[in-house]
């Protein structure tokens, strides 16, 4: 029998019995996401460097989520969190993979229920331009100040995807100062209205920049045995791979982190004096895990990119001092496709009338249940490289081209273009790839990493994953196996377009 995870203490959250009552006002919702950010970077989850003064607080006083996860790499994960879906419904199978038109997203629902919604910072799932089908605005979003991709000090963004334009400081500090812009112009011209504000983060995705006050915090404190090894990481300079120590990367790696932390900290303050803390949700989390360039020692296995807990396992904090007052930590396993129906159940609202793969976590929020409703798929998709070789452009290529240039360079550009494909019929190949099915304690993972097979942890007592149970449990294995290769049958239905 599957063992499940149980909540560490309950939340009470008066939301899910006033929203029924029409004289109790609709929450405001701010969803925050860092960029690269692994689960054990920051202070709360005992990390020895990293300074996260505003996150920990968080942690500290509102809802904290111990067992919260997004996907292995950075779009994928954005396309779950706007829609609710797992990202290989829709062909986003990797980073530079654009969502489809036909996606409902957070935003839509929300912009049609009556929220004002802008979004700031990274896009990563189509172009920002105006004339993308998948830029902001055609996704949900009345207003947007965003990137097609990262960005370091000094960003390049565009506004409502118009022409870029260079913004000078500290990027994380730029996009909060245009959040709180953009909040306290609807709070003046539309103060009945609630509003839905994603902020998505450009650090501390690599390559690193940060200010001398964040950098200096970190120059001493680092253990010099980190300088004997080296990373390699794009260079600010050329735009191209460099390797450099990993002393001096963690540097400017957890300076950055840090950098963003105080952002979150403005944007509560911003919230307390414009009298609007108390009933606006605030969420934050990572996108993956840490990447190559920020590893160090580390409890959890490998890092992005994987299905392990490593690439996988982020942080998440949820602070609403006017709907979850008491300080609670929740060890049911939550993920980024949860967003989109607890966030409408908050709201209010129906979720849309396709396959989802999040569920709505009120449930567990408030005590009802102990644990999720359904089990988490995780699947790294193996694109056939062949059956893809005349596989019809799912989008206009030209409309598929970036326009905000960033420091790496990428086949000979600066900038980033995105694909998304018809996909050609369903064979036997489609279902392979790096993959794992996590229900309760126990993770079943196939082919997480080169010749290793089938693997089943339980994660309760073995958070590491470093004892391969699956000899010791045939049984609970088979049963895994069939309903991860279930599911699978399923997104590749909707990958097939049959949703729309």
């Amino acid at each position: 029998m599957i063992r499940t995870l149980s909540l560490c203490c309950f939340l009470l959250l008066p939301w899910v019995y006033l929203q029924s009552q029409d004289s109790s006002p609709r929450p405001n919702i701010i969803l925050l996401m860092g960029d690269d950010h692994g689960w054990e970077e920051v202070g709360y989850n005992g990390h020895p460097f990293v300074k996260t003064p505003f996150l920990d607080e968080m942690a500290e006083t509102g809802l904290r989520l111990d067992r919260f996860y997004a996907h292995p790499t950075c779009s994928p994960t954005r396309g779950s969190f706007l829609t609710g879906r797992h990202p290989n419904r829709y062909g986003t199978f990797t980073p530079g993979h654009s969502l489809r038109p036909e996606e409902i997203t957070l935003a839509h629902l929300l912009q049609q229920a009556g929220y004002g919604t802008a979004h700031f910072g990274k896009w990563h799932v189509g172009p920002v331009k105006a004339s993308s089908p998948t830029s902001p605005g055609a996704m949900g979003f009345d207003e947007w100040f965003a990137h097609d991709n990262f960005f370091e000090l000094n960003p390049v963004m565009s506004r409502n995807g118009g022409p870029p334009k260079t913004y000078y400081g500290e990027s994380s500090e730029i996009l909060i100062d245009e959040a709180i812009d953009y909040i306290k112009r609807q709070q003046r011209e539309n103060p009945d209205q609630p509003f839905f504000t994603m902020i998505w983060y450009g650090s501390p995705h690599e390559p690193y920049s940060a200010l001398e006050t964040d950098l200096a915090l970190y120059r001493d404190i680092l253990p010099e045995r980190y300088s004997d090894q080296t990373v390699s990481l794009t260079s600010n300079e050329t735009g191209t791979k460099t390797k450099r120590p990993l002393r001096d990367v963690l540097v400017e790696r957890y300076a950055e982190i840090t950098a963003m932390d105080r952002s979150i900290g403005k944007l509560r303050n911003a919230l307390k004096t414009l009298g609007l803390r108390d009933n606006t949700l605030l969420w934050y989390c990572g996108d993956n895990g840490t990447p190559p360039s920020g590893m160090r020692e580390s409890a959890l296995r490998k890092m992005k990119g994987y299905v392990y807990e490593n690439g996988i396992r982020v942080p998440g904090v949820i602070e609403w001092p006017g709907g979850a007052a008491q300080a609670k930590t929740i060890s049911a396993n939550a993920i980024t496709s949860d967003m989109l129906p607890t966030v409408c159940s908050l709201a209010g609202i129906d979720t849309p009338q396709r396959p989802l793969d999040g569920v709505d976590l009120l449930p567990i929020f408030s005590g009802q249940s102990a644990q999720r409703s359904e089990p988490i798929g995780f699947w790294n998709f193996k694109k056939d490289a062949k059956a893809y070789q005349n596989a019809k452009p799912y989008i206009d290529p030209e409309l598929q081209k970036g326009t905000t240039p960033l420091v790496k360079q990428m086949k000979g550009i600066y900038t980033r273009n995105f694909v998304n494909y018809h996909h050609p019929a369903i064979t036997e190949n489609d279902y392979q790839g790096p993959r794992a099915w996590l229900a309760g304690d126990y993770k079943l993972v196939i082919d997480g990493e080169k010749h290793s097979g089938v693997e089943l942890f339980d994660l309760a007592e073995d958070p590491g994953e470093t004892q391969n149970l699956a000899t010791h449990h045939p049984e609970l294995v088979e049963r895994m196996s069939k309903e991860l290769r279930a599911w699978q049958g399923e997104v590749l239905q909707s990958l097939m377009g049959q949703d729309y």
